[in-house]
């Protein structure tokens, strides 16, 4: 069974809403700037892939990731035709890698008032849209789409509706782990170019609203399924076998074979073996039917949001189903030699009639999550 997807919402780098972001991903702009949210003489890497709503450069405020949900959330709400002053009894799940992780930095370092009942996302969604049923889903990199099976799941045990969220902002813990991972401090991200340096970290809110039975409301389109796994591979290394066997169950949930994908929207981080790993995994699968799909990656142009990834690229994902317009992958000139025979979009937007789409996303640890889409009927 499918369920219809009645409301988007995102904010990221290049772009405020869901309009804004997917025509200024389609014409290939990146959200890429210098580091403005600490001081960039503390790091080696000086670059982010920030939403710039901060006062000045240099100066962080608390509460910026519940602040970008809360937009995210207004915007699928209001497009769906909901109360946005009264979400009681909606349940609405958010994904998360860090939540409000920034501000209990700016607390201990600058001694910045933040109480912790703010730590956890449902105080202000109480306090916006009176929503009493809220769950914090904190997944790595796959949280948004963790958040996405829950709903399914919800949805497949009666629920009505269900709102879906997904947030994330710049840490420096995150941001200085990172960079000292990474050989060569990296000034953009190139998924699956052999030149890649590594990743860098982008901010960005999602959400959607999912319905049992539209009423009439417009259908932006379907999740068919969400399959999740965590293979427990290592701590941070991914492992193509388990990324392969989450791919193969949301194909046999979401009922559809490799040659029925017309976009593959890949998790592409651009480190060095997060892309070889996918490019395995996607390979094993698809075997000759590998060239039939549109393959792209989005996170050339918002940097890695986190938990907010993939959910961002669900409503990517979704445009350009309805619009049969698919985002190029900037900076991907000399693909790896695992992603030999993929049909990579690159350069422009291609354009090409869409009606199934395959969504992944894979975090630290082997948690693995993969969604199967469809064109509004």
């Amino acid at each position: 069974m499918s369920w219809a997807v009645t409301g988007m919402g995102a904010v990221a780098g290049v772009g405020g809403d869901v309009d804004e972001l997917f025509h200024n991903l389609c014409a290939g702009r990146s959200g890429v700037a210098e580091l403005r949210g600490f001081d960039r003489a503390l790091h080696t890497a000086h670059h982010a892939y920030e939403v710039d709503n901060r006062p000045a450069p240099g100066v962080d405020v608390t509460r910026r990731a519940t602040g970008l949900l809360l937009d995210a959330v207004g915007q699928a709400v209001r497009d769906a035709g909901l109360d946005e002053s009264d979400l009681s009894g909606v349940p609405v799940l958010v994904g998360t890698g860090l939540r409000e992780l920034r501000s209990v930095e700016l607390w201990r370092t600058q001694g910045a008032e933040f109480p912790a009942a703010e730590l956890h996302f449902g105080t202000a969604l109480r306090e916006a849209f009176r929503a009493d049923d809220t769950h914090t889903l904190s997944n790595a990199c796959s949280a948004g789409l963790y958040a996405l099976a829950l709903g399914v799941d919800l949805l497949a045990q009666g629920a009505d509706t269900v709102v879906v969220a997904g947030v994330d902002v710049l840490t420096e813990t995150m941001y200085g782990l990172l960079e000292r991972v990474q050989p060569v401090p990296p000034t953009r991200v190139r998924p699956f170019d052999r030149d890649r340096d590594g990743v860098l970290m982008g901010e960005g809110a999602a959400a959607v609203v999912l319905s049992r039975v539209p009423g009439g409301r417009p259908v932006h389109g379907l999740v068919r399924d969400v399959a999740v796994n965590c293979d427990a591979f290592h701590v941070t290394a991914p492992d193509p076998a388990g990324i392969a066997e989450a791919i193969r169950e949301a194909h046999s949930r979401g009922g559809v074979k490799p040659a029925d994908i017309d976009l593959l929207m890949v998790h592409g981080t651009g480190t060095l073996l997060n892309d070889e790993a996918e490019a395995t995994a996607l390979a094993d699968v698809f075997g000759p039917d590998r060239d039939k799909p549109l393959v792209t990656a989005t996170k050339s142009m918002t940097g890695h949001t986190s938990g907010a990834s993939g959910l961002l690229n669900l409503v990517v994902t979704l445009r350009c189903l309805a619009e049969g317009r698919v985002p190029p992958t900037v900076g991907l000139d000399d693909p790896v030699d695992e992603a030999e025979g993929f049909r990579f979009v690159t350069g422009e937007a291609a354009h090409r009639p869409l009606t199934v789409a395959q969504l992944n996303a894979f975090g630290f640890g082997g948690i693995n999550a993969v969604a199967i889409l469809e064109a509004a009927r």
